[in-house]
């Protein structure tokens, strides 16, 4: 099943896959995907565990390549292209499981992610991580995230809500045209929650967003077009309204039996 593009005009297509497979041997973990995001769309994909949502976001990002199909980056074939120079173009990810460094601090992190923009990466910002232009952007990505009144302390230390919106600043401070946040709110307790709800919410309207979330609060209060995938598959999209009284989807995923 393909969802098909809402546009014609390429100009409008933020991110692209066309056909996509990956194969682990015998097992196909990505069939025959074909998914679009338009520019500035808030995308969820959503599915039960095991239906290759991770595997996608790893080939988009170029953790992995496919074993056939395409993947375009705002009209541009990208399937070949090193996963950081997909970041160079505007691609950026989160992880499931964050990855940052421990031993930093947010303004530490901050400030890698927005050397990194300029081509120089950490050296860069330890040779010029005082200047006061670059001081002011990591300072307005931290305010923006609500991290001004932790940037000093040791990641390690901060709690866990806090850990996932500085992975997400981070995302942010690399410009990203295209964002994909992989469950931003796994693993974050139920009081700091509502932090990674308003700050998904709240992202640039200018950034496109691909969701993967099994939280349906959040995908259903932050998402426009939401795509569902069952083995590998696409098994259908529509918006909000449509997927959430889909009966496929609630046989699928919600484990409700289909009575018609």
């Amino acid at each position: 099943m393909s969802d098909a593009p809402l546009s014609d005009a390429p100009r409008d297509i933020a991110l692209q896959t066309v056909n996509l497979f990956r194969n682990f041997g015998g097992l196909t973990a990505t069939n025959d995907v074909s998914l679009t995001l338009r520019r500035g769309e808030r995308h969820a994909l959503i599915g039960p565990n095991g239906a290759g949502k991770t595997t996608l976001i790893n080939l988009l990002t170029g953790v992995l390549r496919p074993s056939s199909g395409r993947i375009l980056l705002e009209g541009e074939d990208i399937t070949e292209a090193r996963a950081d120079e997909r970041v160079r173009r505007g691609l950026a990810r989160t992880f499931q499981i964050n990855q940052l460094f421990a031993a930093m601090t947010p303004l530490e992190g901050v400030g890698m992610a927005v050397s990194q923009t300029k081509g120089k990466g950490w050296e860069f910002w330890r040779s010029v991580g005082h200047s006061r232009p670059v001081i002011d952007e990591i300072v307005e990505v931290l305010d923006r995230f609500g991290l001004c009144d932790v940037m000093g302390e040791k990641i390690s230390s901060l709690p866990y809500g806090k850990q996932r919106l500085l992975e997400i600043a981070m995302a942010i401070a690399c410009r990203p045209r295209v964002l994909l946040l992989d469950e931003p709110a796994a693993g974050v307790p139920e009081g700091e929650r509502e932090d990674i709800l308003d700050v998904v919410a709240k992202l640039p309207e200018d950034v496109t967003v691909l969701l993967i979330e099994h939280d349906m609060d959040l995908v259903f209060r932050f998402a426009s077009r939401i795509s569902v995938l069952v083995s590998g598959a696409l098994l259908t999209a529509g918006t909000v309204d449509e997927i959430s009284t889909d009966p496929r989807v609630r046989a699928v995923y919600l484990g409700e039996a289909d009575h018609g």
